[in-house]
């Protein structure tokens, strides 16, 4: 079985703890030694057109990576800062499961690189960073990825409950949105747990 040893870091990061409606979402990517790491930035930092960019090049030449997600129901249920920890692991075993289909093993060879304060429970050591997304390309990587594949959701949802206005704001408390829910009442997809009004 081929060993990861050469594969030092994998970059960890989520995209959606701020919306009042719709999951978190969260990346875990490893990179090879020559990605293009110029095409990298804090997600929010590039434009939607760059982000999409840079979202097809990970997914086509990132060593691997994961996507992970957590319901509003999940957290409404947890809490948002669990929610997120746990998207977090789902995507590192996304990871994982995408590795393990090419005869690759992840050890403590590798270590995770998580923005933030907080790290999620997975099976190699793991570090947090804060604005790792703006300093380490792995993180980077996620951060691009986290924020178009939540973006890409949200925009489907936009499809079925148009009177919420998701393709524009994505799920976060615009005051476009906050309107949209005291008019029409919570959508399927609102977080329960936040609130409305400020």
């Amino acid at each position: 079985m081929i060993r990861a040893e050469n594969f030092v870091c994998c970059g960890i990061d989520e995209a959606g703890r701020g919306p009042l409606a719709g999951p978190v979402c969260a990346a875990a990517v490893i990179l090879n030694e020559d990605f293009p790491v110029n095409l990298l930035n804090d997600s929010k930092k590039l434009t939607a057109a760059s982000r999409s960019h840079a979202r097809q090049i990970i997914r086509e030449k990132a060593h691997f990576w994961g996507i992970g997600w957590a319901s509003h129901a999940e957290i409404d249920s947890i809490n948002i800062l669990q929610a997120s920890l746990l998207a977090m692991k789902r995507a590192f075993e996304d990871l994982q499961k995408r590795a393990e289909k090419n005869h690759l093993t992840l050890d403590e060879t590798i270590t995770a690189v998580v923005d933030g304060k907080f790290v999620p429970e997975i099976s190699i050591p793991c570090r947090a960073l804060v604005k790792a997304d703006a300093q380490i390309p792995e993180v980077m990587a996620a951060s691009i990825l986290a924020k178009t594949e939540r973006d890409e959701y949200m925009e489907k949802m936009a499809e079925l409950y148009p009177q919420y206005g998701y393709e524009k704001h994505k799920g976060y408390p615009t005051k476009a949105h906050r309107e949209a829910v005291l008019k029409y009442g919570p959508s399927p997809i609102q977080r329960l747990s936040f609130k409305v009004r400020q």
